[in-house]
């Protein structure tokens, strides 16, 4: 995993329609306990039963460890935030450990703010390619951001083989 950087700026938005002023800027070690709810929401929006969540809620927690080491940023509006993305930097390579919007935010292009976000991140820090491991769910939305299936990884839940995407980007 990376060191964290000294990158303290934000990338002001404007969400579309509302006239509401959003920004993202990088997470803080307190706020692991939100973002971390916001993970599991998103991961429950899909339908998966109970029980798979809790399988999964060791690999959606957030620490605080993981926020300092790690290039975690939020997005926010009126002092709440609705998603995060955590980008995960070893030498040119990297890894979109984490991304994630609140349920009620999905498909309003938060997400879509903080993958661009991430990418041009990504490209400041010499990252020439950025690996994702998706839910089959976002798969769509990476491929329409422009990152290509490289792969597949199997995943156990229950017994049952999932196919989990393997994507890949540059990012520019």
């Amino acid at each position: 995993m990376a060191a964290s950087s000294s990158c303290v700026s934000t990338t002001q938005m404007e969400q579309v329609g509302n006239g509401r002023k959003s920004m993202i800027r990088r997470s803080s070690p307190d706020e692991a306990t939100t973002l971390t709810t916001i993970a599991l929401d998103a991961k429950r929006h899909w339908g998966y039963p109970e029980h798979w969540i809790k399988h999964w809620e060791s690999d959606l927690t957030i620490s605080s460890d993981f926020i300092r080491d790690n290039h975690v940023y939020v997005a926010e509006e009126d002092g709440e935030i609705r998603g995060f993305y955590a980008l995960c930097v070893a030498g040119q390579k990297a890894e979109l450990e984490h991304m994630w919007v609140t349920p009620a935010l999905i498909g309003t292009g938060v997400g879509k703010e903080l993958f661009l976000d991430a990418m041009e991140r990504a490209a400041k820090l010499d990252v020439s390619s950025v690996e994702i491991s998706s839910d089959p769910n976002a798969a769509g939305f990476y491929k329409r951001m422009g990152a290509t299936q490289i792969g597949e990884t199997d995943s156990f839940v229950d017994g049952q083989a999932r196919k989990l995407p393997r994507l890949k980007i540059e990012p520019s």
